[in-house]
Parts: structure tokens; sequence; C-alpha cells
């Protein structure tokens, strides 16, 4: 069965306190409209951040309830579509990301998105790399704002994060209560501006109960590797809470000693920072589909 939300279903924070907008079973097709990340706000030059309703950010559409889903399952996302408008938005200013402490003021654009370029300026012109930025499901207790990651996923901002990826999120509660938003039809590894190019979109996902397969936090599967994704206050937790995950996949399915699984990873493992500007910062540890398959590491 496919089913279809349109944004006006929103929301601002994952929790379990939500009401569903849609039930689904496992297996169904869901195509989910979102806002930008602006929740539409920007839409021309003349529109500046300054005036901003700062509670208006990041919105993501949802949640949607996926019978049979219990606490300690995943859910598993198949990322089937993406579809983007035909404007992005890019923002940056003073205080935000890396470089805010170089800037006085804030400073937002709006650019032009065809035939699968986006146009930054006159000389500037580069391909869309479509992703989502948020993406999750509630977690175990309280509400987390949708701006901010975590092992519910949420604000990931991974660009591997794309059509043709497969995500699996650990479940913490009845109905994983699953939502998304903020796509981006280009982003680099960090986001270190605080922006990617922000577009509104559809997403059109297949949602699937896995039973026993015990993750902590996200992984994302694509056509050449499998990452595990982990966020923490600090790069270096993130980093340490990804390889670690890693590792422990490849313990769990493996009779590989620690000694020679982390000299595998060292050999054809790749650490990566997914962002480096939200609450909390993303890190990822990514090991060739090949390698895992020689393991018997299938998810």
């Amino acid at each position: 069965m496919t089913y279809k939300v349109s944004s006006d279903n929103y929301m601002f924070s994952f929790s379990k306190e939500l009401e569903p907008v849609l039930r689904v079973k496992s297996g169904d097709v869901v195509e989910i409209e979102t806002m930008d990340c602006f929740a539409n706000q920007i839409k021309t030059n003349e529109d500046k951040m300054e005036s901003l309703d700062w509670n208006r950010i990041n919105p993501a559409t949802g949640p949607v309830y996926v019978e049979g889903t219990e606490a300690g399952d995943a859910l598993k996302v198949t990322i089937e579509k993406i579809e983007i408008g035909d404007k992005g938005v890019v923002a940056t200013g003073k205080g935000l990301g890396v470089l805010g402490h170089l800037m006085e003021g804030l400073y937002s654009r709006v650019l032009d998105i065809k035939d699968g370029q986006v146009i930054f300026n006159e000389d500037i012109s580069f391909p869309t790399n479509t992703m989502i930025g948020v993406i999750g499901v509630a977690p175990k207790e309280g509400s987390i704002n949708c701006g901010t990651p975590g092992s519910h996923g949420g604000n990931m901002d991974t660009k591997l994060i794309r059509e043709g990826s497969v995500l699996y999120l650990p479940v913490f509660v009845e109905g994983a209560l699953f939502g998304l938003g903020d796509l981006h039809a280009s982003m680099g590894d960090g986001e270190i501006g605080v922006s990617g190019v922000e577009v509104c979109g559809s997403v059109t996902v297949k949602l699937e109960v896995v039973k026993n397969i015990g993750i902590a936090n996200p992984i994302v599967k694509t056509n050449d590797i499998t990452a595990t994704i982990a966020s923490a206050i600090t790069l270096d937790e993130a980093v340490t809470i990804a390889t670690q995950d890693m590792a422990n996949l490849i313990k769990l399915h493996s009779s590989m000693a620690m000694e020679e699984i982390a000299t595998l990873m060292s050999a054809v493992g790749n650490l990566e920072i997914s962002q480096v500007v939200d609450p909390e910062k993303t890190a990822r540890f990514a090991m060739p589909n090949e390698i895992l398959e020689r393991l018997n590491i299938q998810l």
C-alpha cells in the first residue's frame, strides 16, 4: 500500500507524546512532503534571516506509526525517491558554523536549481547531491527538537542518506513514530556554514520492521558502503562511538579478535564527518560492502 503525507502535518520535535498522522503496516510505502529547514519562510532575496520566526526552524513531517514495531526493533527505511523544488536557500552569518567568527550580520540567498544543477552564481554551478538532513524516530523519553541529532536519528545531516540508500534506525517506542524533513539539493560533509542548499520537496520511503537486529545507533547502507552513524556533544565522542559500533557489528557476526578487527578497519575503513554545526556533532564509520559481505554481514 502507498500513502501520502502532506507537509501540513509538520512537527518540530521527535517525541512519543505526538499523535501519529498516519498508521501503516510493515512494507508499506509512504510519500512524505516536506518544507525546507526554514519552514519555507525565505522565498526571495528580500526575505531576510533577521525576520525569521526562529521557533519554526527544522520542521519534519510526521510522525508515522508503523504497526508491529516495538522497542528493541529496528526500522528499515528504504529511500526510493527524492524530489526537490526548483529553488534552494543558502544561509550563514555571525556566530554560525565554523567561520561565523569572521562575519558580521546574517546572510541568505535564494538559488535556482535547473536541469540537475545548482546555480550558485553567474560563474559557478554544480550538480545536485540530493539528501535528507532530518530523519528519525521518537526517543525513549522526553522530546528532542528536530534540529538535534542522536541515537534516534534526527538532524544527522549525513549526505549518504540519499535516494537509493537504506537507513536502519533503532526503535525506542511502540510504532516507532517516524518522520523526516530538512532536504538539501546539495551539502558537503561538515555543513560548515550551517546550511546546505536548503529545499522543500518530497521523499518516498518504504518502511519495514526488522526484529532482533540489536542496533544502538543509526546505520546507513548505500550500494558501496555501510556506515555506522553516531552523534555526541563533541566530535571526539561521536568518532569513538561510530567506530566502536562498526567494530561491535563485525565482532557480532565473526570470530575475529578485536585486534584483527581494528587492523581491518584501519586498512579499508573510512572515518568521516557528517556535520559539526548542530547541538551534537555527527560522525560515521564506513566499511566497503564487499568486505562486510565476506564476513556474512548483510543488513
